[in-house]
């Protein structure tokens, strides 16, 4: 029979991840393309090496924007489109169906049962159904109640492999320095630094098998294994414990958008977060919407307690905040743990960075206009960087509120006094995680 020929719609993520697993070593398909989507710039134009392609791709495989979808599937005679990337709406994902069809071609969307790795240590995946809703504070409060037990935890994170995908095949990250020596962005580094601080070993890149094979036999020891996610997308490994964070600042998004409905159906548990920022009206939705897919799932009330180094710095200051970078832009967030604090600790005036906004900065506001008098804190490679700096320091305000989870002033200078926000999950009343946790690990012979 002859051969099927695949073009993979991504976002340099779950498609290198759903080329691994699903079409690396068949010889029925011939996968002739990646596009990239416009959520992460630089993407087309490269190519999917062949040291990770395989011995069917020699020459590796090619990456076009996703505009050139309708001429490649015609041109290149595509039998079959999947679609591979995440946190996107529905209208959304059947807006590239339809584009996909019309030009003649199957629309394809993997599920778990061919995407997922199994392990041989214990799994937890945290995940959620928008991003921003607070996953990675919640992958760090599971770790400590696992630390507590005297195990020992590998966190994996959700790929971000945006530079040399030869070398980022297996990333393990251990102790600050490691950022510095992969070349990491901002957003991995936002990811990574939290836990690196707590003595948490990271592992990520672009082959999760040979990460995962690479995570269980870590040097330090590895008794658990944490999944931690990215965006809204479901797991790359198959959880023994499946934990799913909910956003009640979006209420109904957990049933509208790819693939959140997922992770939320899949939960054994859904963390209902942000509760006391929230409006009750929005979190009885959210209530409404798990008993309506997954009515056997615990439900865990959470908020996220903010506090800040120094609140001096924002009383009756015109403050500039600067917000986590995807939760303002592919999460479309309107607002964030800065703003939030902002307006508790009695700032004056939230300082409109869009007139001094700098090149890739100004691109963003340009591209996601929702974000309105905030700064998201983008930085997918060192020019970008650069122009968040400009951009910070250029504003004309009296000082900086820096929301995310790092601290930004070791990588960029900035001018202004600035102080910093910090987030952590606590659970309110029972069912708590401490019980899940404890249960988990009983039935895991954690003792």
């Amino acid at each position: 029979m002859p051969k099927k020929n695949v073009i993979i719609i991504g976002s340099a993520g779950r498609d290198f991840h759903n080329f691994n697993m699903y079409f690396r070593n068949k010889g029925e398909y011939n996968v002739l393309g990646f596009t990239g989507s416009q959520q992460i710039p630089g993407i087309s134009g490269k190519r999917y090496p062949p040291e990770l392609a395989g011995g069917l791709y020699p020459e590796g495989i090619p990456i076009y924007a996703e505009e050139e979808l309708p001429r490649l599937i015609e041109e290149l005679s595509v039998d079959d489109c999947v679609f591979a990337y995440s946190d996107v709406s529905y209208q959304h994902v059947m807006h590239i169906g339809a584009i996909v069809n019309a030009a003649g071609a199957n629309y394809v969307l993997l599920g778990p049962k061919h995407t997922m790795l199994r392990s041989k240590k214990p799994v937890i995946a945290v995940c959620a159904v928008r991003t921003g809703a607070g996953k990675s504070q919640t992958s760090r409060r599971i770790i400590e109640l696992l630390k507590e037990r005297g195990l020992n935890v590998v966190a994996i994170r959700h790929p971000m492999p945006y530079g040399d995908l030869v070398a980022q095949r297996v990333q393990r990250f251990a102790e600050l320095a490691d950022m510095e020596r992969h070349n990491c962005t901002v957003e991995e580094i936002e990811e990574y630094e939290p836990h690196l601080e707590r003595g948490t070993v990271v592992y990520a890149g672009a082959d999760y098998a040979a990460i995962l094979e690479a995570a269980e036999q870590d040097p330090k020891g590895c008794d658990v294994i944490i999944w931690d996610g990215g965006n809204n997308d479901f797991p790359f490994i198959r959880p023994d414990l499946m934990i799913t964070v909910a956003d009640p600042h979006r209420p109904g998004h957990e049933l509208s958008y790819y693939p959140g409905e997922i992770n939320l159906r899949m939960a054994d548990a859904v963390v209902i977060n942000k509760i006391d920022s929230a409006a009750p009206e929005n979190v009885q939705k959210v209530r409404e919407s798990i008993a309506g897919v997954n009515p056997d799932a615990i439900v865990v009330d959470a908020v996220s307690v903010i506090r800040v180094d120094n609140p001096k710095l924002i009383k009756g200051k015109r403050v500039l905040v600067v917000e986590d970078g995807p939760t303002l832009t592919h999460g479309g967030m309107t607002y964030g743990a800065g703003t939030i604090a902002a307006q508790r600790f009695g700032a004056a005036e939230l300082v409109d960075p869009r007139p001094y906004a700098v090149e890739s900065i100004a691109e963003a506001f340009g591209k996601y206009p929702s974000i309105g008098a905030l700064l998201p804190a983008t930085g997918y490679g060192a020019q970008q960087l650069k122009h968040l700096e400009a951009t910070i320091n250029r504003t004309d305000c009296d000082s900086v509120v820096v929301a995310t989870p790092i601290d930004l002033s070791r990588i960029i200078h900035i001018r202004r006094p600035s102080t910093r926000v910090f987030y952590e999950l606590q659970e309110i009343g029972m069912p708590n995680l401490k019980e899940i946790v404890s249960e988990f690990a009983e039935a895991h012979g954690l003792l």
